[in-house]
């Protein structure tokens, strides 16, 4: 009975039956315990199963491995690590795998991964959920490469992952847009004839996705025997980042007729859907939907995209509105989107009255400075530029390097503007003047009002040129063949000139280049940019 209330929806029933067994003649065995800590777990009934940890003591049970193993997982359920760990010490001859498991997924949950590569180091062996563990906690902690590299070496171990190490590994491909790490990940699920699981067929759609293949991620989704709502979000977020707005707008009409419930993350994708393809009286609409008919409070990414949505619009007036409107304070990246709306309409005093206002909210912020350099450039404003470049370097900050990463042959490569570190940057360079040539011979003249300096137009070509995502396709030109699809994920905003010069590559070289920038994705092809030149 204490087992089957352990795992109902009233764990907390176990508890109370334990006590009328407590007051009755009969003892807990070493079965008893194992049951009761699971359900204090569940419960995240702390002092109930602290009263049960003394129990066990008290009864002699200390030494069970398997009512240690309660306890450890216990406390790691309670966010009592600490406790956790001192179980763990106590007895260093009663563990088994389950014991190591239990501790090592603790720390990496927890965010501990120096402390948890030293547990899985010490391991005197390791099983499958010792792999998902590590892989697992490297993913969910961001150091996505770390996570690939873990799989790898588990896989030259011989062991065969489970569903959540595929998950993991799907996830950090998605994230760093490694096609080539994603298309190993399902030829092994493939070669194991794993069956394709909602949690499986949902991570492919948002890899693919994320990689820059929505053709691919809309097959799936269409082919899925079952979908759940994570499923349609993500493939209603992966049409929303592509621009495809109609077609994402489609989609959810359709998740709606199949009867399902939008929740945040539904609308953050419809409403981004309506930001990348400028469809305002849409947006309006949705954003009205999702507050009135669904009861959702709106949260800051929601407002995100509204604010996005108008100020690229020119309606800067109605996104301020909008803001001042909310009934949370503004996150400053809101305002950082109107500044950068300033930028691109050429509003001068607007962008100078929001861009003091940002760097007084947050003076360590770099991003503020530069979009508010970048304003005073683009009015050739030079004095103003030195002025606030000058504030900036007193604040001890600095810009965010930009970088491109590009997959090729089994290799990540990644480039920073002006990069010479690479092994054939000579080859790469040559390249460049190739490309260079050739583009200007097709008609194009480069846009230089993006960068900060007052220097020579001439010197300002040659910083444009040696942006990191130049540097990234003309090695993808260097190796690979002719005609495949170059493909580059990129941490910052794309530039307006690399827009242009990447659009003219696409032409002049018949070779469709995807771009994944901080933004969103551009597909460059025959001249063209699926954005339509608005991002």
């Amino acid at each position: 009975m204490i087992r089957c209330f352990a795992k109902s929806d009233s764990p907390c029933q176990s508890v109370v039956l334990y006590g009328s067994l407590r007051r009755g003649a009969a003892q807990p065995n070493n079965y008893t315990f194992p049951f009761l800590l699971q359900a204090c777990s569940k419960a995240l009934a702390v002092a109930e199963g602290t009263q049960v940890h003394a129990h066990v003591v008290k009864l002699g049970f200390g030494q069970d491995v398997y009512i240690r193993n309660a306890l450890i997982h216990f406390y790691c359920a309670s966010c009592r690590i600490g406790s956790s760990k001192r179980v763990f010490d106590e007895s260093p001859h009663c563990r088994d795998v389950v014991t190591w498991n239990t501790m090592l997924a603790a720390y990496a949950r927890d965010g501990q991964i120096v402390v948890a590569e030293k547990v899985f180091g010490e391991m005197p062996e390791r099983d499958v959920i010792s792999w998902s563990a590590m892989i697992m906690g490297y993913v969910q902690n961001g150091r996505l490469e770390e996570g690939l590299e873990c799989f790898k070496e588990m896989r030259e171990n011989g062991l065969i992952p489970n569903e959540a190490i595929l998950v993991s590994v799907l996830s950090a491909a998605a994230q760093l847009g490694l096609l080539q790490h994603g298309r190993l990940v399902q030829s092994i699920i493939e070669s194991l004839n794993f069956p394709m699981t909602v949690a499986l067929g949902t991570a492919l759609i948002d890899m693919y996705s994320k990689c820059g293949c929505i053709d691919h991620s809309r097959k799936l989704f269409n082919n899925m025997p079952q979908r759940d709502i994570q499923s349609w979000n993500v493939m209603i977020c992966g049409l929303a980042t592509h621009g495809l707005g109609k077609e994402c707008l489609a989609l959810f009409g359709r998740f709606l007729s199949e009867g399902f419930r939008p929740v945040n993350v539904t609308f953050i994708g419809v409403l981004n859907a309506c930001s990348r393809a400028g469809l305002v009286s849409e947006g309006r609409h949705y954003f009205r939907l999702m507050t009135e008919d669904y009861a959702i409070v709106p949260e800051m990414e929601h407002y995100g995209c509204m604010v996005d949505l108008l100020s690229r619009a020119g309606l800067i007036c109605e996104a301020v509105k909008l803001i001042e409107n909310m009934s949370v304070p503004p996150d400053p990246v809101l305002w950082a989107t109107l500044l950068g709306a300033c930028k691109i309409h050429g509003l001068v005093d607007m962008g100078e009255k929001i861009g003091n206002k940002l760097i007084q909210l947050d003076p360590t912020h770099d991003g503020h400075y530069v979009q508010l350099a970048s304003i005073y450039a683009k009015a050739r404003k030079w004095e103003d530029v030195v002025r606030v470049r000058r504030v900036m370097a007193g604040q001890n900050t600095n810009k965010v390097a930009g970088w491109s990463l590009i997959e090729t042959q089994g290799r990540v490569h990644r480039f920073v503007a002006g990069d010479r570190e690479h092994d054939q940057s000579l080859e790469i360079y040559k390249m460049l003047d190739v490309i260079g040539t050739r583009v200007a011979e097709a008609g194009y003249l480069p846009n230089i009002s993006s960068v900060l300096h007052d220097i020579g137009e001439e010197e300002k070509e040659n910083v444009i040129k040696e942006h990191s995502e130049r540097l990234a396709i003309a090695f993808g030109f260097l190796v690979m063949a002719a005609g495949d699809c170059i493909r580059i994920v990129k941490n910052l905003r794309i530039c307006e000139d690399c827009h242009e010069v990447s659009k003219m590559i696409s032409k002049v070289f018949e070779r469709e280049i995807i771009v994944r920038d901080g933004s969103r994705f551009h597909h460059f092809k025959e001249g063209n940019c699926s954005c339509l030149d608005f991002w």
